[in-house]
């Protein structure tokens, strides 16, 4: 897949933030390469290097706040997730104010015809681009009969019965990682949720009870974090690119016990004992364990921590 919007035929389109490149994303990206595939035609996927939210947040003060404007995928992760969906072009345009002015249909005009020559537009079900989102896909399809581009509606996707009740979309996925329900959000992604930062020194207190950890700051995470509390993970180090995994547990929380506040994330990573401080680490949640919780002394939690090595151990052994 090429990030280039040299586009010199015509193409089938589509459009949006992307985040999570999760279930639903991949069910219209496919959509739109099989399009592309039965007409010759190249297939495009135009998004944003940011998200909107991050741009149109301080027009109200009853807005969302910074906090939920975290990623699932920042932009480097999106596109290697859209590089993998079978989608030719991805054209990754800048989001500003001057563009978040256009009307649908002036986006349509001079972004989609004008600029990339497409002549189909495939719509996610529930998608709305444009000023406000004011307009709908039928008001979509009449402006494409006046500049040439069919205007497509993709199908929804599919929930199994297992996960009934779910609507898969990026805000779904957000609100079970923020209740620690790893299980349903990595359904919902179609792969594990992934989390990546930079290693930095802690408080040395899980080396003291014979858990060594190594650390990210969670001011220094652009993604959203899970709920606080222990989780079984997966975890590579430096890029991470056909290169070894570990498994590991990893406690998102404040240290109760040590009376803490700053919140951090702290991996204990099974047979490793290498220096990696200043290298990237990247973590694959796997499932949550338990919650975090204050113990009475160090020798306690380390009787915990124990325990909670051997059943992440056990899941990690009978994963999927």
């Amino acid at each position: 897949m090429k990030t280039t919007d040299n586009i010199q035929g015509p193409c089938v389109a589509t459009i949006g933030f992307f985040d999570g490149v999760h279930r639903g994303h991949q069910f219209v990206l496919r959509q739109v390469a099989d399009e592309a595939r039965a007409t010759g035609r190249e297939s495009v996927v135009v998004t944003f290097d940011r998200h909107p939210r991050e741009v149109l947040r301080g027009d109200s003060p009853t807005d969302v706040s910074a906090s939920e404007c975290r990623l699932l995928t920042p932009l480097d992760m999106k596109l290697q997730l859209l590089q993998a969906s079978g989608v030719d072009r991805c054209v990754v345009l800048p989001f500003n104010k001057e563009l978040a002015a256009l009307s649908a249909r002036d986006f349509m005009a001079n972004i989609l015809r004008d600029r990339l020559h497409a002549d189909v537009l495939v719509i996610g079900y529930d998608n709305r681009f444009g000023h406000n989102r004011a307009e709908g896909f039928d008001d979509y399809v009449l402006h494409g009969r006046d500049l040439g581009i069919q205007v497509v509606r993709s199908r929804e996707c599919e929930v199994p019965e297992s996960m009934a009740g779910l609507h898969v979309c990026s805000s779904t996925i957000r609100h079970l990682l923020k209740e620690g329900d790893i299980r349903r959000a990595n359904w919902c992604l179609g792969r594990r949720y992934e989390i990546r930062g930079m290693v930095s020194h802690g408080y040395a207190e899980g080396r003291r009870l014979g858990f060594p950890t190594a650390n990210l700051q969670a001011e220094s995470i652009g993604q959203l974090i899970p709920a606080t509390g222990v989780y079984a993970v997966e975890v590579s180090v430096g890029e991470g690119i056909g290169g070894e995994r570990y498994a590991g547990m990893l406690n998102i929380g404040t240290r109760p016990t040590y009376d803490g506040h700053a919140l951090t994330l702290e991996t204990h990573i099974f047979g490793f004992d290498k220096d990696i401080y200043g290298q990237r680490l990247t973590l694959d949640f796997v499932d949550r364990i338990r919650d975090e919780r204050r113990f009475e002394s160090p020798d306690e939690l380390r009787l915990q921590l124990e325990a909670d090595k051997c059943a992440v151990k056990a899941l990690l052994e009978n994963k999927e």
